[in-house]
């Protein structure tokens, strides 16, 4: 049985999986269109007034993203492990010609799906609901991929380390919160303390964000990195990052229990 089809078998298990636990496929497509409904819709933003959300609307479309790129893949990658080791079924499955490896990487296609379904109905969402005028490029496919990517490894790492389901959600809303809100998604760098930039830098979230911003922002004018075109230099970067925690992640998944 080669790689390809040892891959395909488990994407297919895995995404069964999914469908059949109705509670989490309505709360992956709700909660970030309960957000884009608050903060789009209703609160709307105000480029004259200050303060949040005071950006023109296309400006966030990043944001919105990130919370699918971003809470999805820590919060099912964390259970999913999680539960795999309560199960003993990492033990099962070392008797199996799959690897650790392969195993991450059909979880990764699964909530690759998923996000990319989740990211149409954003970007849906945000044009009818705030008249964002936003750019369709075709380097925001590979932006949302390695975005996944890189947070599937951050999410096995989770599941693998805490204690417990529970323990690895927690792990996942108490990361992917301040992550989300401080890799100038919705908070500009102007309104963050000067010593808090490098921190900022520190986040693959944050190179996901200024991509995505400088593929979909007409408006938006972000400097090159190192003499290359930001959208590029970003997602190389983005790229480099979810490599290595996607190498980390599969290394970090038990052989047995």
């Amino acid at each position: 049985m080669s790689v390809a089809s040892r891959v395909r078998a488990e994407t297919g298990a895995g995404w069964r999986s999914f469908v059949r636990r109705r509670t989490a496929v309505f709360f992956t497509f709700f909660f970030p269109v309960i957000l884009i409904v608050i903060f789009g819709a209703l609160v709307r933003t105000d480029p004259a007034g200050g303060g949040l959300f005071a950006e023109p609307a296309v400006y966030y479309v990043p944001g919105y993203l990130a919370v699918v790129v971003l809470f999805t893949p820590l919060s099912r990658m964390g259970s999913e492990v999680a539960r795999h080791r309560e199960g003993n079924r990492f033990e099962k499955l070392a008797t199996t010609p799959l690897t650790r490896g392969e195993w991450l990487l059909a979880q990764t296609v699964v909530n690759a799906v998923i996000i990319g379904l989740a990211s149409l109905l954003i970007l849906a969402l945000v044009i009818v609901l705030t008249g964002a005028q936003i750019v369709f490029s075709p380097l925001l496919v590979p932006y949302i991929l390695v975005g996944v990517v890189c947070f599937c490894g951050v999410g096995a790492m989770l599941g693998s380390y805490t204690d417990s389901q529970d323990g690895a959600v927690a792990a996942s809303n108490g990361i992917g919160l301040p992550l989300l809100f401080l890799s100038e998604t919705f908070i500009t760098l102007e309104q963050l303390p000067g010593w808090f930039e490098p921190l900022v830098n520190l986040s693959p979230l944050t190179y996901f964000t200024r991509g995505v911003r400088a593929v979909t922002d007409p408006g938006a004018n972000p400097a090159t990195i190192a003499g290359v075109d930001p959208a590029l230099a970003n997602l190389a970067i983005l790229a480099v990052l979810a490599g290595i925690v996607f190498a980390l992640g599969a290394r970090s998944i038990p052989q047995t229990d």
